[in-house]
């Protein structure tokens, strides 16, 4: 069968894609980039917020139009949409078009779902809580060139009142080390020049190790066993959604003390105001904050710091919205992304009392993008003369090619665009920043 498979929502997504595009391609089956040309389609779909619901939801209607005008024989529908609506038994006829439904759990049954015959919708949501690490013995179809993301961990003990995630997902659940580091190799061999780690926490790995195993282990070995075995290449080693409570020292100064893991943070905050912090169930105060990033930037000064925020949360006054722009403002933040609260009903922050109009949280949501647009292009101002690794990755037009720093993560992030001819794709080579704008930077070859 010719499989396409359309992944939405974050990094954990898209590690979920290539596992299950590894098994059917381990089973026989073909992958295409082209919906059109697919006799199954899969649609691996986030649920987290309202808006990404409905855009899974228009993405699986209009894949499941070329069920009836394409060559699309059957059309199925995993990830979080699908664990997050499991028990609402209209899901099946109000998406009829769908023939199989698979949890976040249900990776190993990829492969029957593909090759049923049945008629009626089959269902598969096995507990997450019992899912498995992948088996490195299996193939995984990576869906980028030069970079790939490895899980070091499932699910989530967090309480945030926000989030629906550890429904989704289940516990907490951290990856043996050294499963960790073959994964690593193995990516590395293939061609990858860069290893994100992702999570739901990174910075929480090793919750329920005995060994006292913790995430600056795993930055440490990592690092240790790439520098020794890729001394040519000099692979990049990259980590994403950190929290605040278990970024600590150790980690900080494993980043400072190698210099092929990236001087970056991605730390999610999600607010400043101590209040609302509380009301999120998040477990610190806008002066944890202060004394983290603080500390940060003592320890490392070239670091990067990413955030993602908040705004519109119920009961989020108007002070509590200036201490938010306020803490934007004193740390400016090298990258930093705005969400509004998306309500529901399955959150525990529903519950709340003083919800914030819509209307007002988009204002909030506008005059904080205002204010990090003008942060963000004197940051990169700075950065004019200044020689940093580029890693390439495209050449749309002669003498033009486009690659990312270390402080430029895939995706989120701006990019560098690069003046030169005869680059090698995939390669890293030092760049001299020449141009700066509000979100991307420009160099020559150094």
């Amino acid at each position: 069968m010719i499989i396409f498979l359309e992944t939405l929502g974050c990094s954990r997504n898209q590690v979920d894609s290539e596992i299950m595009l590894g098994k059917l391609v381990g089973a026989g089956h073909c992958v295409t980039y082209d919906p059109h040309l697919a006799q199954v389609i899969i649609v691996n779909t986030c649920g987290f917020i309202s808006n990404a619901s409905d855009e899974a939801v228009d993405v699986i209607l209009e894949m499941a139009e070329l069920k009836k005008n394409g060559l699309c024989k059957r059309l199925i529908v995993t990830g979080c949409l699908a664990q997050r609506y499991k028990d609402d038994h209209n899901l099946a006829s109000t998406l009829p078009e769908v023939d199989a439904f698979l949890g976040t759990a249900a990776i190993d049954f990829i492969v029957e779902a593909v090759e049923s015959e049945a008629k009626k919708p089959l269902t598969f949501f096995p507990d997450p809580d019992k899912r498995l690490f992948q088996n490195l013995l299996e193939q995984r179809e990576l869906s980028t060139d030069f970079f790939a993301y490895i899980k070091v961990s499932e699910g989530c003990n967090r309480k945030c009142t926000y989030c629906i995630i550890p429904r989704l997902r289940g516990t907490q659940r951290s990856r043996p080390l050294d499963d960790i580091c073959k994964e690593a190799e193995n990516l590395v061999k293939r061609g990858v020049k860069e290893i994100i780690l992702t999570a739901e926490n990174t910075t929480d790995y090793g919750q329920g190790f005995q060994n006292g195993t913790g995430f600056e282990q795993v930055l440490e070995t990592l690092a240790t066993t790439l520098e020794k075995n890729n001394a040519k290449t000099k692979p990049w080693i990259r980590f994403l959604y950190t929290h605040p409570e278990t970024l600590t020292m150790p980690i900080i100064k494993t980043v400072k003390n190698h210099t092929n893991i990236c001087s970056y943070y991605d730390v999610p905050i999600q607010h400043a105001a101590s209040n609302i912090l509380k009301k999120m169930g998040r477990p610190y105060t806008r002066k944890d904050l202060y004394a983290l990033f603080n500390t940060i930037r003592k320890t490392d000064p070239g670091a990067a710091l990413r955030t993602t925020v908040i705004v519109g949360f119920p009961d989020e006054s108007e002070d509590d919205f200036e201490l938010l722009m306020a803490f934007i403002k004193d740390i400016r933040f090298d990258h930093l992304g705005v969400f509004t609260y998306s309500d529901s009903d399955d959150l525990n922050s529903h519950l709340l009392k003083n919800h914030v109009p819509a209307g007002i949280a988009e204002k909030r949501h506008d005059m904080i993008m205002t204010a990090q647009a003008k942060i963000s292009a004197s940051v990169n101002k700075k950065l004019l003369g200044n020689i940093f690794e580029v890693l390439v990755e495209e050449n749309p037009e002669q003498g033009v090619y486009l690659g990312r720093t270390k402080f430029q993560a895939p995706e989120v992030d701006g990019i560098t665009f690069i003046y030169g001819h005869g680059l090698e794709i995939g390669t890293i080579v030092d760049v001299r920043i020449t141009d700066a704008f509000e979100y991307d930077i420009a160099g020559e070859i150094a």
